[in-house]
C-alpha cells in the first residue's frame, strides 16, 4: 500500500475511534490497534496510539475535572491494584491467546446483553445496584489481574463503572482519569527504557493530530447532546466492537498480539487504552 494512503486510512481510524471514546470515555486503543498494526507495524502503532489516547483522556480530564468521582476512582484503583501484581507475576504462565479470545467473547456478550436490555427498558442495570458487592470487587480484581498479565483489563473496569456511575459525564471523566494515569506511567517507563520512541513514532503522531482533534471535539460535542439512554447504548456498542477487535487481533496473523514485548503488552486500554 502507498505510504500516503496508509497514513490517510490511519487518520480516519484515529478520527472514528477517538470520536467514540470522546463520547463514552473508553475504547479508542483497543478498537484502533488491529488496523493500526496492519498499517504501521506493531512497534510504531502501539506508542502512537498510547500517546493519542493520553492526549484525549487528558483533555477530557482537564475540561471536566469537576465531575471526577474521586471515591469511585479510589475504589477502582485499590481493587484493580490488588490484582495487578498478581497478573504481572502470572505473565508468561497464562495462555494469552486463549484468555484473550475468552475476554473478547465476554466483551461481546456483555455488550450485546447490555445493548438489548437498554434498548428495551432504557437501562441495563439499576443505578448503583450492587456496585460494592463481592461480585463487583472480584470483577475489579480480575480486571487488575488481566491488565497486569496482558494489558487488557479495561472491560472489567467499564462493567463496574457502568453500575457505579450512572451519570454519563461522571462515568466518562472518571474512566479518563484512570487512563491518563496509566498511560502517563507507561510513557515514563518507555522514556526510561529509551527503546520505544523513534522519529517514525513522532512523525505519525504529528500527522495524526488533526484527526485526533477532530474526533475529540466531535465526540465531546456529541457526549453533551446525547441523552443517558443513547449514551448507554453507545457504551455497550463500543464494548461489543472492542470485543470484536480483540478477537480479530488474536486471530489475524498480521496482528498477533503475542508478538509484542513485555513493555508493550501492558499498555493496551480501551482503553486504552479499552481503553
Amino acid at each position: 500500500m502507498d505510504p500516503l494512503t496508509a497514513i490517510l486510512i490511519f487518520g480516519v481510524i484515529v478520527l472514528i475511534t477517538h470520536l467514540l471514546e470522546g463520547i463514552t470515555g473508553f475504547g479508542c486503543t483497543v478498537l484502533a490497534l488491529p488496523f493500526a498494526v496492519m498499517l504501521l507495524g506493531l512497534e510504531t502503532a502501539v506508542p502512537v496510539l498510547v500517546v493519542l489516547a493520553w492526549l484525549l483522556s487528558t483533555y477530557i480530564v482537564l475540561t471536566s475535572r469537576k465531575h471526577i468521582q474521586w471515591k469511585q476512582f479510589a475504589f477502582i484503583a485499590v481493587y484493580a491494584g490488588i490484582g495487578l501484581p498478581v497478573g504481572m507475576i502470572l505473565f508468561g504462565y497464562l495462555p494469552e491467546s486463549a484468555l484473550k479470545m475468552l475476554l473478547g467473547f465476554f466483551m461481546i456478550g456483555v455488550g450485546v446483553r447490555g445493548f438489548i436490555k437498554t434498548l428495551h427498558t432504557g437501562y441495563a442495570v439499576a443505578a448503583g445496584q450492587d456496585c460494592r458487592s463481592i461480585w463487583m470487587k472480584l470483577v475489579l480484581v480480575s480486571g487488575g489481574i488481566i491488565h497486569g498479565a496482558f494489558g487488557s483489563g479495561g472491560p472489567f473496569v467499564v462493567i463496574y463503572a457502568g453500575r457505579a456511575l450512572p451519570d454519563k459525564s461522571l462515568f466518562r471523566v472518571t474512566l479518563c482519569m484512570l487512563w491518563t494515569i496509566l498511560n502517563t506511567i507507561l510513557m515514563i517507563k518507555w522514556t526510561a527504557a529509551g527503546d520505544v520512541w523513534s522519529p517514525a513514532v513522532f512523525k505519525i503522531i504529528g500527522i495524526s493530530l488533526p484527526f485526533l482533534i477532530a474526533g475529540t471535539l466531535i465526540g465531546d460535542w456529541l457526549h453533551h447532546r446525547v441523552n443517558e439512554r443513547l449514551f448507554r447504548l453507545a457504551v455497550y456498542g463500543v464494548l461489543f466492537l472492542a470485543g470484536v477487535a480483540m478477537l480479530y487481533g488474536v486471530l489475524s496473523p498480521q496482528n498477533r498480539v503475542e508478538q509484542m514485548d513485555d513493555c508493550n503488552q501492558r499498555c493496551l486500554e480501551q482503553h486504552g487504552g479499552v481503553e
